[in-house]
């Protein structure tokens, strides 16, 4: 299994054009699944691309 992109919450916040507490928002809301590695939080890049791909789904 190739090695998954981890992402902190700036670069969610850029690749989704959201402001900081929306994607707090959404990793409480368990919209966005995360991880926590010591005190720092980690968004799976592919988990970025599910919640757009369901996003899509859901408006369509």
């Amino acid at each position: 299994m190739p090695d998954e992109e981890l992402l902190t919450v700036p670069d969610v916040m850029a690749r989704l054009k959201l402001g900081r507490s929306t994607v707090y928002d959404l990793i409480r809301s368990r919209r966005l699944p995360s991880l926590t590695i010591g005190r720092c939080r980690r968004i799976p890049a592919r988990a970025v691309r599910d919640y757009i791909t369901n996003e899509l789904e859901a408006t369509a």
